[in-house]
């Protein structure tokens, strides 16, 4: 029996014993496969653990970032649109709060070491079933729904409470209908997966 390897052999792994970062590298994966969140590609996760790492370089420098300025910070230090001047400015913020903007940057990790760290050192991997992938697009689909129906109800609440709109007690009800335009069938989405598929099925298998 293989021993799993150990993760501090990983840049990405090595980044979160060393700034503490607990629970980041399953959140890592759970992003990656989509466990409980939409899935992100391999790019967007990099940016993601930086944008973490950075915020807890200057939490043990004694920081307390307001809400967006940790993304706005490391936009500053790695975008290519953002002059020289910007960044240099950027920098200068890190060396006044005690951070080597040198040694920070060289702590970013790319999209090729999360894909490393992930595989590698954690054996995730994206090759599911048809049957896992339907149960994402499902999970996917209904928290989107469950999205909707918030905001439309909060808004619809805040017309009435304000008397700008007379309802009594109402429930929002949304139903994703898919039409397809080959063989003309329409279905509500949860069934069109429960059913694997619209009437061009049935057809192409010579039934009626």
């Amino acid at each position: 029996m293989s021993e799993t390897p150990d993760p501090t052999r990983s840049k990405v792994g090595r980044i979160i014993d060393t700034y503490g970062l607990d629970g980041v590298g399953q959140e890592l994966e759970d992003r990656w496969l989509g466990h409980g969140y939409d899935s992100q590609s391999l790019r967007s996760l990099a940016d993601w653990f930086n944008r973490r790492l950075l915020a807890a370089a200057l939490d043990q420098a004694g920081e307390s970032p307001i809400d967006g300025e940790v993304e706005n910070l490391y936009r500053l230090l790695t975008d290519d649109d953002v002059t020289a001047g910007m960044r240099i400015d950027a920098e200068a913020t890190l060396e006044q709060n005690g951070i080597d903007p040198d040694d920070l940057q060289g702590d970013f990790v790319s999209h090729q070491a999360v894909y490393t760290y992930l595989t590698e050192f954690r054996g995730a991997s994206k090759e599911r079933s048809a049957g896992d992938r339907m149960k994402s697009v499902r999970t996917t689909v209904q928290r989107l729904q469950s999205r909707l129906i918030a905001v439309v109800e909060n808004n619809l609440e805040q017309l009435r409470d304000t008397d700008r709109l007379t309802l009594g007690e109402f429930n929002v009800l949304v139903d994703i209908q898919v039409l397809c335009e080959d063989c003309g069938s329409s279905y509500p989405i949860t069934e069109l997966l429960d059913r694997n598929g619209c009437d061009c099925r049935r057809s192409a298998d010579g039934s009626d």
